[in-house]
């Protein structure tokens, strides 16, 4: 029998809202399960993550904290005196926060998300940013590998903290096989968020700055008649962000209020009913790392509609409708979708098959092997 190797995975910055990273890994520790492999894994998270995320701890040893580390500071606490006391037989250690924990010494796999703050320092508070520029280039030049979810995250890296390409390795988000299982009715989710009987986009993203939701305010504010359409809502999940007032405000000034719907954070079942029942899921993000939500709406058969930056062209290839961010050149995007319904069901469903939790986990399970050499 083939020896087990001990492997712990850090989720310690796993606190509720977190949103996109947290799935991230969660669906990668889905994706294990579906390989052969032979590593031994214990997740070490906040108090109350197993209760949160029940696929987890049934499937894997999920050691919690005493407490949910919900600051910065007591997860940091948590990482350099509990954590190196509860993971002494483990042989890898995988820290999925982006940053690795100075007391840290035995081989590393560092998952860093994204460095928007480099890139768009304005959008980061300054104790935020003033700590990510500490701890992250430490950190990733100390790490023995380090996992991204694009290649566009990798340059970014060599761009911006030298780190050698060789050290990177993509693994790509992956999306569960049940998703759209128990999507909540598109009746229920009409009577539940007022939506009328009209057309449904939507736009599922935590709102901060970078999130431009600005831009889908000013286009259903606009002359374009499918963007102005009355009977058109445009839904809005995700949890409050940095500019959540500013949002609001926005709806308000621009006489929006009966045709913006702000959910908040749903549970997966209303996501995967309110994806499904839109004609289009449009996302005029500036900065992303990835942008699952792109890749859950092609996994479910609906149109995407997103802008040019960053990870997104990437991600969506030729199976959605990318566009530079100006108000002219989304005017007919709607139109488009419309006209092209059918042909953009055929191609993000192909474009999906390349994001499964099944190949997230596989590419994870290489970066550990790499890292154990």
């Amino acid at each position: 029998m083939k020896r087990r190797v001990h492997v712990g995975m850090n989720l310690l910055w796993c606190r509720p809202g977190v949103g996109g990273s947290e799935d991230y890994l969660v669906r990668q520790l889905l994706g294990l399960k579906e390989n052969e492999h032979e590593f031994e894994i214990q997740v070490f998270a906040p108090k109350g993550f197993g209760a949160r995320h029940k696929s987890i701890a049934k499937e894997f040893k999920v050691v919690e904290a005493p407490l949910k580390c919900t600051t910065r500071a007591l997860r940091v606490a948590f990482e350099h005196s509990w954590l190196p006391m509860m993971s002494r037989s483990v042989e890898l250690m995988h820290h999925g926060g982006g940053t690795l924990p100075r007391a840290q010494a035995k081989p590393s796999v560092l998952t860093v998300h994204d460095i928007q703050w480099a890139e768009y320092p304005h959008y980061v508070k300054n104790l935020k940013l003033r700590y990510l520029k500490m701890m992250v280039p430490s950190s990733v030049r100390r790490a023995s590998l380090i996992a991204v979810p694009s290649q566009f995250v990798a340059n970014s890296l060599v761009q911006h903290l030298g780190v050698e390409a060789k050290k990177i390795h993509v693994v790509p988000h992956g999306i569960e096989k049940q998703l759209g299982v128990n999507a909540t009715s598109p009746d229920a989710l009409r009577r539940k968020y007022s939506l009328g009987s009209g057309p449904v986009i939507v736009y599922p993203a935590i709102t901060h700055p970078h999130k431009n939701h600005q831009f889908l305010l000013k286009l259903l504010a606009s002359d374009y008649s499918a963007w102005s359409d009355p009977t058109l809502r445009l839904v809005l999940t995700g949890s409050t962000g940095h500019a959540e007032s500013e949002v609001m405000r926005m709806v308000s000034a621009l006489g929006l209020d009966q045709r913006v719907v702000r959910t908040g954070h749903i549970t997966p079942d209303e996501r995967d009913g309110l994806i499904e029942m839109a004609e289009a899921v449009v996302f005029p993000s500036e900065y992303e790392g990835f942008g699952a939500p792109v890749v859950e709406a092609m996994t479910l058969g609906v149109p995407v509609i997103c802008s040019d930056k960053t990870s997104l062209p990437e991600v969506v290839g030729d199976a959605g409708i990318v566009l530079p961010l100006r108000i002219e050149a989304w005017a007919d995007a709607l139109v488009a979708v419309r006209a092209r319904r059918q042909e953009l069901f055929l191609a993000g469903k192909t474009r999906a098959t390349w994001f499964t939790t099944q190949r997230s986990g596989a590419a994870l399970m290489q970066v550990y092997r790499q890292a154990l050499l």
